[in-house]
Formats: C-alpha cells, sequence, structure tokens
C-alpha cells in the first residue's frame, strides 16, 4: 500500500474517532441475564457524588484569576459535565430501555422517577450550586429500593 494511502486511511480513523459520538457505555440492548441493577445505581450515585464535589471546587475557586485556578476550574467543569452525562446515559441507554417496563404495575412512577434523574442531571450541568447537585442524589436515591443488591 502507498504512503499516502496509509496517511489517509490513519487520518480517516483518527477524525471517526474524534467525530464519531460515543456509544455509551450501557449493558447490550441483548437478553443475556448478565446484569447487576444495584452496581448501575451505585455507579449513578458515584457520578452525582463527582458532580457535587466538582460544584463545591467550582465555588472555591470562583473569582481566583491564576492560570492554575483557570486551569483547575475548567477541569472541574468538564467533570461536572461528564459525570452528568453519565448518569443521564444509563438511565436513558439502560433503566429505560431494559428495565422501566409499561407491564409493571407501578410503572407510571418508576417512570417519573427515571425520568426525574435525567432532568435533575441536566440542571446539574446547566447550574454550578451544590443544590442542583445534591438534587440528582437524592433523586439516584429514588430509584435504589427498585434495584437492591442481589443476594
Amino acid at each position: 500500500m502507498k504512503k499516502q494511502s496509509i496517511l489517509t486511511l490513519t487520518l480517516l480513523a483518527a477524525f471517526a474517532l474524534v467525530a464519531l459520538p460515543d456509544v455509551g457505555h450501557s449493558h447490550c440492548q441483548v437478553p443475556c441475564g448478565i446484569y447487576d441493577d444495584h452496581a448501575r445505581v451505585h455507579a449513578m450515585l458515584e457520578d452525582a457524588e463527582t458532580v457535587v464535589k466538582a460544584s463545591k471546587q467550582m465555588t472555591e475557586l470562583a473569582g481566583k484569576t491564576s492560570a492554575q485556578d483557570a486551569n483547575q476550574m475548567v477541569r472541574w467543569v468538564m467533570n461536572k459535565e461528564s459525570h452528568a452525562q453519565n448518569v443521564i446515559e444509563t438511565i436513558a441507554h439502560y433503566f429505560l430501555t431494559q428495565r422501566v417496563k409499561p407491564s409493571q404495575e407501578d410503572y407510571a412512577e418508576r417512570l417519573q422517577k427515571h425520568h426525574a434523574i435525567i432532568v435533575a442531571a441536566m440542571k446539574a450541568k446547566q447550574n454550578a450550586d451544590t443544590e442542583s447537585a445534591e438534587a440528582l442524589v437524592e433523586a439516584i436515591k429514588g430509584i435504589a429500593a427498585y434495584y437492591p443488591k442481589a443476594n
């Protein structure tokens, strides 16, 4: 293969990695039976606690003007966004597609609680206050009883 062709393929591959959307980190949608719902709730709580910490750190950095402080502020904002997005994707791609079902007797309640998590994560992304971040934690705790730890 010519050097130019290899370079072109390499550039196309690099572009695809950068430009194409992330497919998410959720479990497959094939009924394989390998699920740990409790672990996913726990992971979302860890993401939410990271959002809380990021909000607190951003508050502490507000008004500081050094380059290092600006760098840290950007890093905390990026982490807050990333972890809130993880929660949204877990709810949308895992729980709402595989665990919340119209056949469930309490379907409407479950749907509302899972949707509330998405809304809380969106608000946590939009705001820098710790109240929004803590509301995300509480919203996630609101579904924990549906997914107890397996023995």
